[in-house]
């Protein structure tokens, strides 16, 4: 589910401005860490901090591409793609110069730890909060964007923004809210991953390259197929992890290359 999450933001974002964001997986970073400092701040309290880092990651989201991608448009995909690979690489030594280079760990709240008895095994609690919390707001996600106008605008720019622009419609803004709700979507995977996995200043690079998996297996741009292709990988490689832990990883990438000689445009790309 939460590769569903990451993979869903990427594409909206890479759909909408026709780049691959490669500052989604610093995003994925500050979400963790925000959560964190958040929490610390405010005495430990898990869900006002799950709510306020992914706004954090949704408010930086919205000034990259104000403040940076907006004034590269008339330069080139080029000069935007260079952009946003400066950032994913200053993210994480701006992490390391405030958080330091250890890394950190963080435990559930206490109402979801443990474990609960399925009958066939017991399952940790904040696994299964993290399941129904990914799937919601994958589901919140694709209803906003089949079942709202402004989501038809965006599944529209997707596809020809020329047209949605003679329409009398505002690119700029449309761009900027893709990428703030691109933001927001990878923010809040790494605030939910932070108390599975921990926090290091490099955790956005590792998710980035399964979120671009995620992204060409789907087919690029397409939405449905992002999140189809986050659960087929995130479930190939929990089957693989369970039998064969050292190729957990490896397998991931297996299974995009298999699909894209067989379906270069991915499973639900038409492009």
């Amino acid at each position: 589910m939460l590769y569903a999450l990451m993979g869903l933001g990427l594409s909206l974002v890479t759909g909408v401005l026709n780049i691959p964001n490669f500052a989604h997986g610093a995003l994925f970073a500050v979400g963790a860490y925000v959560l964190v400092a958040l929490s610390g701040f405010i005495g430990g309290n898990f869900w006002i901090a799950l709510l306020g880092a992914p706004l954090a990651a949704a408010f930086l989201g919205f000034l990259i591409e104000y403040l940076g991608i907006r004034r590269l448009y008339a330069a080139g995909h080029d000069y935007q793609l260079l952009f946003t690979f400066g950032l994913a690489l200053i993210v994480p030594e701006v992490i390391i110069l405030v958080w330091g280079p250890v890394g950190i760990s963080y435990l559930p709240p206490p109402i979801l730890r443990g474990g609960v008895d399925l009958g066939f095994t017991f399952y940790p609690k904040y696994r299964l909060f993290v399941m129904l919390a990914a799937g919601l707001l994958v589901l919140m996600t694709w209803l906003f964007l089949e079942r709202t106008r402004y989501g038809a605008i965006m599944r529209a720019g997707i596809e020809n923004k020329e047209m949605v622009s003679l329409l009398g419609i505002d690119v700029h803004k449309l761009f900027t809210a893709a990428f703030a709700l691109g933001a927001y979507l990878a923010g809040i995977a790494g605030a939910l991953t932070a108390p599975i996995r921990g926090l290091n200043p490099q955790m956005g690079g590792d998710m980035l390259g399964i979120a671009f998996v995620v992204v060409a297996l789907g087919g690029l741009g397409n939405l449905l197929g992002a999140i189809a292709a986050g659960l087929l990988i995130g479930i190939a490689q929990a089957v693989v992890a369970a039998y064969w832990t050292e190729a957990s990883t490896v397998v991931i990438f297996a299974v995009m290359a298999a699909v894209l000689l067989i379906r270069p445009q991915g499973l639900f790309g038409i492009r």
